[in-house]
């Protein structure tokens, strides 16, 4: 019997993409093993198989029109950048390994960029910087939701902005722009929660078949996420199941009520949680950076404009930065952990 040897990524980009050159013309490779991001709970080894991350990539580059030359301004111990890397190889090109440079200095007029919304916000601040992502194919964003301001933005700047949704399960964005790649599947189970099928799926858990046999279900990776189908099959993604806070027996929908802060002209970013409450049973909690002044009341207000007024914060916890993982993305355990913190 032959042994199973897995791919594993330090996280050094150099490195990884040396390692994932020898394994994609590897004869016979192992998969690759990625760490779910963790931003929700303890991390888990994503098994994937070569067969599924090459489908990835190709499904990918169908829907964009066109391969190339990528940077890599992500981790590539993580999916999004592990995709980046093979997507770049696989077209024929090493990836411009961006570090600590300038976009402007890294990016080839033409090439692909992978980001998460801070990245992308950052880099538009800039003029030199916003130049070089206009000369850019395409720019995917993922990780955490794309606002439509960012969007709009973005576009206004001559930026071809794809929004992704995905995991390490799927081997990284399948739905673009809220529809699904070709050949990948998408429904929603009873209970609302997003289902997702394809030759991209994960193999498993390594060393967990419990968790395995629950997240993989008839062919389908049953995730943690709520999501809605529009009559045209168009995905809108309401946040993670466990995200949904109940307030005075009214089910708010946190994911929901942050994009909607993050909407505000003085929110720079925000995140909101559900923290135990003797009479609410649980209170909405906005856990917020400004870039302007914003009270409760005017947080609230904001909030009951677009949505009914039970999804209001009934606390506004003001922070300097919100805490990030190494990924980009919001470290959604800490920022519950400041927020406990602050009210009490």
């Amino acid at each position: 019997m032959r042994l199973v040897s897995y791919l594993r990524l330090s996280g050094d980009a150099a490195r990884d993409v040396d390692a994932v050159e020898a394994w994609l013309s590897d004869p016979e490779p192992g998969p690759v093993v990625i760490a779910t991001s963790g931003s929700s709970g303890a991390p888990k080894q994503v098994v994937l198989t070569r067969q599924a991350v090459l489908a990835s990539a190709s499904i990918s580059a169908a829907r964009l029109g066109g391969a190339g030359a990528w940077v890599l301004a992500l981790p590539s111990s993580y999916v999004a950048g592990f995709n980046v890397v093979v997507r770049s190889l696989v077209a024929g090109h090493r990836p411009l390994v961006l570090g600590d440079r300038p976009l402007a200095e890294s990016a080839q007029p033409g090439g692909f960029l992978s980001v998460v919304p801070t990245q992308l916000h950052r880099w538009l601040d800039s003029p030199a910087e916003t130049a070089a992502l206009a000369g850019l194919h395409t720019v995917l964003v993922g990780g955490g939701p794309v606002d439509e301001a960012l969007r709009s933005r973005a576009a206004a700047a001559g930026v071809r902005v794809v929004a992704t949704y995905g995991s390490a399960e799927t081997c990284g964005g399948c739905v673009y722009d809220g529809l699904p790649l070709d050949g990948v599947g998408l429904a929603l189970a009873a209970d609302g929660r997003i289902r997702i099928g394809g030759p991209m799926l994960f193999s498993g858990y390594l060393d967990d078949d419990l968790a395995t046999r629950a997240a993989l279900v008839d062919g389908w990776f049953v995730t943690s996420d709520a999501g809605r189908l529009d009559e045209d099959g168009r995905l809108s993604v309401l946040g993670r199941v466990d995200d949904m806070v109940v307030s005075g027996g009214v089910n708010v929908p946190a994911a929901a009520v942050a994009a909607r802060l993050r909407e505000h002209p003085a929110v720079a970013a925000a995140e909101v949680v559900g923290l135990p409450d003797p009479e609410w049973g649980n209170r909405v909690v906005a856990v917020v950076s400004l870039s302007g002044s914003l009270a409760l009341d005017g947080a609230r207000a904001w909030v009951a404009e677009r949505h009914p007024r039970a999804w209001a914060p009934r606390e506004l916890v003001v922070v300097p930065t919100l805490p990030m993982l190494d990924n980009g993305k919001v470290d959604r355990l800490a920022v519950r952990d400041l927020a406990a913190g602050a009210v009490r």
